[in-house]
């Protein structure tokens, strides 16, 4: 979805939130963002701008040598050209002055996921006249959002990487048991082949751990790197896929290869419990027609964990954001810890729910899932999320 299929409803939220208009800008790729919601394809190495205005047409103002990317730009749209610095300031005046902006930043950084325009180019539009606000609902609302198609697409993943993962664990236990144990980077290499399969797709990963390097939450095994899984350990399992063109899923499930020790049950349960809580938290909200801000999903979970004693070692937020372009989205994430996530999450977002804990050196467990805010209800995948620590 691009600016020029969804200008009718942006424009409708701008007037909602009070604002004159979005003013897009990218250099060199420092702002996805804005290439994707203006469509742009093609080598852009110099400066542009655009003003998405709350009334009237949007205007981009676009380099001389670089024409090409905008050739599917509306002719009744405004474009203005420049080569000179100065010309640019000008033009940039011409659009913002007097006007109240959003752009992809945040004040004092409190969502870097979002803030991707440079202090610098703050100042200049600030010194064209005009006032910068965050245009972090706007992203969240117009980029964040999935549509029908992708949310059937996430669907699908993960539920294949559910299965796949089980797989995992009975491959892994069955070698352990027969006396040929496998290393971490051996099962890795068996969940991508799964993944490719199954018409999956992944950047990187997945993490397989034993609980001493599952300790660290981004671990992930290399035939350099690989620990052997052998019986009596815990094993963290954290893979995500996606279908071409589609929504990641995003899952992580925890086992032991034998009786667990009684430490360990506890804090498998207390991860398991933390989870449940920001779900259950989420759940109510959506069916109750609530308003529901990132921070709260996690202060859910991070009361659990803290109430059964291991607030220290949950290290960070309780959940990521997932867009429909990224694994780690700009959309809301579930997080008071690393961030103050005040952003709304409405329909159409899609998250992590993923509490962990982590004693270095000795043992790492998380869970985790996936939530989508649909219309009055959460979706939780996959269907059946792990409830009891995997004994194999």
């Amino acid at each position: 979805m691009t600016i020029h299929t969804q200008l009718a409803d942006v424009q409708k939220a701008l007037r909602a939130a009070n604002l004159d208009g979005w003013l897009l800008f990218d250099f060199r790729g420092i702002n996805p963002i804005a290439q994707d919601l203006l469509g742009i394809k093609g080598m852009v190495t110099r400066r542009y701008f655009c003003y998405v205005p709350a009334n009237g047409e949007p205007v981009a103002i676009t380099h001389a040598i670089e024409q090409g990317p905008w050739k599917e730009w509306p002719k009744n749209w405004g474009k203005k050209v420049y080569s000179d610095w100065r010309v640019l300031a000008t033009q940039l005046k011409e659009i913002v002055s007097g006007k109240t902006v959003a752009m992809e930043y945040y004040p004092g950084d409190a969502v870097p996921y979002l803030d991707k325009i440079p202090a610098g180019v703050i100042e200049m539009v600030r010194e064209a006249g005009a006032t910068v606000v965050t245009s972090g609902d706007l992203v969240t609302q117009f980029y964040a959002v999935w549509t029908k198609d992708q949310f059937d697409s996430h669907v699908r993943a993960a539920e294949h990487i559910a299965r796949i993962a089980h797989e995992a664990f009975e491959l892994a236990g069955s070698r352990a048991t027969a006396g040929n144990p496998m290393g971490e980077y051996e099962l890795a290499q068996f969940i991508l082949k799964e993944f490719a399969a199954n018409g999956l797709h992944t950047d990187h990963g997945p993490n397989v751990s034993i609980g001493i390097n599952a300790a660290n939450p981004h671990y992930e095994p290399s035939a350099e790197r690989s620990a052997t899984i052998n019986r009596g350990d815990i094993l963290l399992i954290d893979l995500w896929a996606h279908e071409e063109g589609g929504i990641y899923a995003d899952q992580t499930w925890m086992g032991s290869l034998g009786e667990p020790s009684e430490r360990d049950l506890k804090i498998w349960e207390a991860v398991r419990d933390a989870r449940e809580a920001t779900t259950e938290l989420l759940r109510k909200k959506v069916a109750d027609g609530e308003q529901i801000r990132g921070f709260e999903g996690d202060d859910a979970s991070r009361a659990v964990i803290v109430e059964r004693g291991f607030g220290p070692q949950f290290i960070h937020r309780t959940g990521h954001s997932i867009d429909s372009r990224d694994l780690h989205g700009s959309g809301p994430h579930l997080d008071n810890l690393e961030t103050n996530e005040q952003r709304l999450l409405i329909p159409g977002v899609g998250f992590s729910i993923e509490p962990g804990v982590y004693f270095d050196g000795e043992v790492g467990m998380r869970s985790e899932v996936n939530g989508f805010i649909g219309d009055g209800e959460l979706v939780i995948t996959p269907s059946n999320p792990q409830k009891d620590l995997i004994i194999v």
